[in-house]
């Protein structure tokens, strides 16, 4: 993935950074819930935001609910970010679909399907 980002002209991208990328919404998203969604500290999520931000990915801007609060969203450079990352899944998705065969890969996508309901937390808010 990392390699047909920067194919792609987005070098800067890290592992760490997808953290982040995957568990904010378009809309944008408080910290203190990316952190929750990742399980991770907050500070640890801030770290991540503070990278992203200096790469021109992500902004905290304040949240129209809570003028107190902040948010954090994706910038135009952001969701360019997020098609190029998108592109890069189905292209890798592709490749490991001609490598592997496509009853090999089904199963894979079958079995990360039931693996991630098992510990998807996002519906378990109260």
């Amino acid at each position: 993935m990392l390699e047909l980002m920067g194919e792609r002209g987005h070098v800067e991208t890290r592992i760490a950074h997808v953290s982040l990328t995957r568990n904010l919404d378009v809309e944008g998203t408080r910290l203190t819930e990316l952190a929750r969604r990742a399980s991770m500290s907050k500070q640890a999520m801030g770290e991540l935001v503070d990278q992203c931000a200096e790469l021109g990915l992500v902004d905290r801007v304040a949240d129209p609910s809570d003028r107190r609060a902040r948010i954090v969203m994706f910038t135009p450079a952001g969701r360019k970010w997020l098609d190029a990352f998108r592109d890069a899944v189905d292209i890798a998705e592709q490749e490991m679909r001609a490598e592997l065969g496509k009853p090999t890969m089904d199963a894979i996508l079958k079995g990360l399907v039931v693996y991630g309901a098992q510990f998807d937390t996002l519906d378990d808010l109260s």
